[in-house]
């Protein structure tokens, strides 16, 4: 694996609906979901302006959606054993939804909880080609992970001992606390923060659009909600959080005003 242990490598998307899904975020992000793959699975790709891949979208089952899962973005953090890192999620306090199954083609992988119960998968792919997916300032790629927890010194904690996440600097936020960014390697990937009241807690996702206000008229145009903004973050960029057609939180990324 090139990436630093503790990367981000990958991002999923959890859906009931591919096609709806498609028509939302290939419009509002400018992505290209492919089209259904021969086989078993139905399992379709994101693909950015530039021809590369952010993550993938699955059909929810009826199996699937009977055992509790539920439209979510998900992330998979690269590691360089799988089951090694598996065992230190264990120890961590984390929880087990998959234990490590390998995935034909793919690598090997595991889908698991934090103490606080948000899921995420750790993976370790069967090349060691660097995966481009988290890129801080790539078009259509994820520009920031941001963890919303109940308890963020354990969350911040349990990342540091599993994945030797580190958090060198701080932002205060006044009452809502402070926003500690997080660095996998050399390379800062995102933060946390408390979650607050008319929040929810979890994994958001920020994805890079060329530009704010019009991404934020089209996730209303195709049936999503923004929840926050168009506004300026720390940096210069401008950024929203939404609603898709199914009720599943992302973040969109663009540049500051001029």
């Amino acid at each position: 694996m090139r990436n630093p242990e503790g990367t981000p490598i990958w991002y999923e998307l959890l859906t009931p609906d591919h096609d709806a899904s498609k028509a939302f975020y290939d419009h509002v992000i400018g992505w290209t979901i492919g089209g259904k793959p021969d086989g078993g699975m139905d399992y379709r790709m994101i693909g950015t302006s530039s021809g590369e891949f952010v993550g993938g979208v699955m059909q929810l089952t009826g199996e699937m959606t009977a055992n509790g899962a539920k439209p979510t973005w998900l992330f998979y953090i690269g590691v360089e054993d799988v089951d090694a890192s598996f065992d230190k999620v264990k120890a961590n306090g984390g929880g087990v939804l998959m234990p490590p199954f390998d995935i034909p083609g793919a690598g090997r992988a595991a889908f698991v909880t934090d103490p606080q119960g948000n899921p995420f998968y750790i993976m370790r792919g069967n090349t060691d080609q660097a995966s481009t997916a988290y890129d801080r300032t790539g078009m259509g790629k994820c520009n920031w992970n941001e963890l919303n927890t109940p308890d963020q010194v354990g969350a911040n904690a349990f990342y540091a001992d599993t994945f030797g996440w580190t958090y060198p600097d701080k932002m205060s936020m006044g009452d809502l606390g402070d926003y500690f960014f997080v660095m996998a390697g050399d390379t800062t990937i995102g933060a946390t923060m408390t979650v607050q009241p008319h929040d929810t807690a979890g994994w958001r996702f920020y994805f890079r659009t060329p530009d704010i206000d019009d991404t934020a008229k089209k996730v209303v145009e195709t049936g999503g909600a923004v929840l926050a903004g168009p506004m300026e973050v720390p940096g210069g960029d401008r950024i929203i959080v939404a609603t898709d057609p199914h009720g599943v939180v992302f973040g969109a990324v663009g540049p500051g005003n001029p």
